[in-house]
Parts: structure tokens; C-alpha cells; sequence
């Protein structure tokens, strides 16, 4: 069983930048994709990032492309979402998952997320 925990979401003004992380309790970390998804009030969970085991390829949902990046340190069982940018639309919650299939587009762990809100 995989435990993930996100932090460092908060309240920033748009144009902001925030760093979330999502801490891994698994050893072997490096076997799972990970991703970032999102869920605004009143809508679905959003697909925002991901990056594979292995090599670390990344992927990014369109409405992020160029604002936000995604990175891991297997050595820390740790993923990072950098999010330059911040527009009233990237107010949700967002979750970090583990994927045990390469891509970390569909997680089989979720994390219990953390609110990121955006002001005008």
C-alpha cells in the first residue's frame, strides 16, 4: 500500500507561483509513475501532470502547458509540481497519485490533496 501526502498549497494572488510536494511512503517509489490531477468545485478531476518511472518522461494536461512543471527525486520518494503563472482557473485541490504502470496517468494511490486558491 502506497500513503501519499501533498503539501504546499495555499492562497496566492494570480501571477503567483506556488511549489506543491507529495511525499511517498513507499521504498520503492522509483517503480510507480506519478502524477498531478485537479479537481475544481462542481467539476470532474482534471489531469495535470505526470512523469514515468524509469526515465522520467512528462506529460502535461493542455491547460498547463509552459506554467507548470513536474519533477520527482526518486532518492526522497518525493514529486513536485511547480506552478509559475497562477490564474483564477487553477483554483482547485489538487491531488498527487501513483500509478503502478509507466506513466502515472492512471494511479492506482491517491493522496488526501491540498487547496490551491487563486485571487484576482
Amino acid at each position: 500500500q502506497v500513503q501519499l501526502v501533498e503539501s504546499g498549497g495555499g492562497l496566492v494572488q494570480a501571477g503567483g507561483s506556488l511549489r506543491l510536494s507529495c511525499a511517498a511512503s513507499e521504498r520503492i517509489f522509483s517503480s510507480y509513475g506519478m502524477g498531478w490531477f485537479r479537481q475544481a468545485p462542481g467539476k470532474e478531476r482534471e489531469f495535470v501532470a505526470a512523469i514515468s518511472r524509469i526515465v522520467g518522461s512528462t506529460y502535461y494536461g493542455d491547460s498547463v502547458k509552459g506554467r507548470f512543471t513536474i519533477s520527482r527525486d526518486n532518492a526522497k520518494n518525493m514529486m513536485y509540481l511547480q506552478i509559475n503563472s497562477l490564474k483564477p482557473d487553477d483554483t482547485a485541490v489538487y491531488y498527487c497519485g501513483a500509478d503502478r504502470s509507466y506513466s502515472g496517468r492512471n494511479p492506482d494511490y491517491w493522496g488526501q490533496g491540498t487547496q490551491v486558491t487563486v485571487s484576482t
